[in-house]
């Protein structure tokens, strides 16, 4: 029998895509979880947090709302993907900056502008990010993606590649840099996206707006503690 007249005789089709009872949209196994991921994404940036549900990520694919637990047991395990490719974007972004820069506080500070663009850019999945009651802490690709973010971040302090190959094996006085110089770039990126810096700018004289205070606010840091600190 071939495959068309298998079709006819039990109303399904007979290639490898799985396909939606209810909805009637087929999708390869690999497929349905990336357009779950990009679904999520999607409802992530239009409805917020608070309407980001496996329901909701269903409906927006097009299939069953059973058919994300192929591959996600819950919510918090799409969230957790979702975290996880913020972490690697975030990674991205700050060494795009930072690139080519080889004077030490220029390569900090091009570190520092790229945390607050990808902030900018992409805010929702950014808060996301720092949700962790929402996230599963057990998810390696989300464990994964923070390591290498954070590699990344530690160029904030230290000598150029010294703390993003040793960053699980720091010393206390790195660690508080490190701490430091992430509270600042961190603090400034929200305030940013939260809105709460525009009073400041319109106060301040030779400043466009907020963006340009975060941006001058960066050219002024040091992002590390000096010996007699």
């Amino acid at each position: 029998m071939t495959a068309t007249a298998a079709k006819r005789k039990t109303g399904k089709p007979s290639g490898p895509a799985k396909q939606d009872a209810a909805e009637g949209r087929p999708y390869h196994h690999g497929a349905l979880r990336e357009a779950l991921l990009a679904a999520a994404e999607t409802v992530l940036r239009r409805d917020g947090l608070r309407g980001l549900t496996l329901r909701a990520i269903s409906r927006e694919v097009g299939v069953s709302h059973t058919a994300p637990q192929r591959h996600f047991v819950d919510t918090a395990g799409v969230l957790s993907e979702l975290a996880a490719i913020g972490h690697d974007r975030l990674a991205a972004s700050m060494a795009a900056h930072s690139q080519g820069l080889t004077v030490e506080m220029e390569r900090r500070r091009g570190i520092a502008r790229g945390y607050v663009s990808f902030a900018v850019e992409q805010p929702d999945l950014f808060r996301l990010m720092s949700r962790n009651e929402l996230l599963d802490p057990s998810n390696e690709a989300l464990a994964g993606a923070r390591r290498r973010s954070i590699r990344m971040l530690a160029g904030t302090i230290g000598q150029h590649g010294e703390l993003e190959r040793a960053v699980e094996g720091i010393g206390n006085a790195q660690a508080v840099e490190m701490t430091a110089g992430w509270a600042y770039v961190h603090g400034l990126a929200t305030l940013l996206i939260d809105g709460r810096l525009n009073t400041v700018a319109r106060m301040a004289e030779g400043i466009d707006d907020a963006a340009a205070l975060v941006a001058a606010t960066i050219e002024r840091m040091r992002l590390r503690f000096d010996e007699a600190d």
